[in-house]
């Protein structure tokens, strides 16, 4: 049996870890597809690989942006930022975000809160699993890990009570200022603002991976 890669649409199969045969899709979302999406999405890939060891469990990791620019490369300070980190940014392409990106994802990911008011607005039933990312991180921190299915019983179900978890707790644990909650966007910026950035998003999704997994970074 082959492990899944992340990112592999055709994740059917049972991977080494016996992990159910369904998918679990996040969606990472800014506005050009360019800059803070494409770092997201390929720092979640490198940090899970580093927790399990392998790509796969049925998850995949995908981006796109609402006003994405289709087909376009990676900007290149982006590409740097990822590589500090030793992520893999090659093959990426730029999409504008899709209904059927929308319809498709189990855990919609935001850099701003206009981004998750966008997906919102598209509606099919998004709001209960569209995030911004930060607030997804806050969100997560107050949950107990051990009331969380074990890694055991599946990545995919893991994930999917992470989710249920948060979106429970919205409205308790709210930000302490509107700013909290928002990645800014480094287009355009040299790479000492697109590290910052990086920085960021290391930051928020360092907690985020370590309750997906059960695993936490390694020292």
């Amino acid at each position: 049996m082959r492990g899944i890669g992340i990112g592999d649409s055709s994740a059917e199969e049972t991977t080494t870890f016996g992990f159910p045969r369904d998918t679990f899709r996040i969606l990472h979302v800014s506005t050009g597809n360019v800059c803070r999406s494409p770092i997201t999405e390929r720092l979640t890939r490198h940090f899970v690989t580093e927790r399990l060891g392998i790509l796969g469990g049925g998850l995949i990791v995908e981006s796109a942006g609402t006003w994405g620019h289709e087909g376009a490369p990676m900007e290149s300070n982006a590409e740097a930022v990822l590589a500090e980190f030793g992520a893999d940014a090659s093959g990426f392409t730029g999409r504008e975000l899709l209904d059927e990106h929308v319809i498709t994802a189990d855990l919609v990911l935001t850099a701003t809160r206009d981004h998750r008011a966008q997906v919102i607005s598209m509606g099919h039933s998004a709001g209960l699993r569209t995030f911004t990312l930060k607030e997804f991180t806050r969100l997560v921190r107050a949950i107990d890990p051990t009331t969380l299915p074990p890694l055991e019983d599946g990545l995919v179900a893991r994930a999917r009570a992470l989710v249920r978890a948060a979106a429970a707790l919205r409205g308790w644990l709210l930000a302490p200022t509107a700013e909290a909650d928002e990645v800014y966007d480094p287009y355009g910026a040299p790479l000492t603002f697109f590290r910052s950035i990086g920085d960021e998003i290391h930051e928020a999704l360092d907690p985020v991976v370590t309750a997906l997994t059960g695993v936490p970074a390694r020292m």
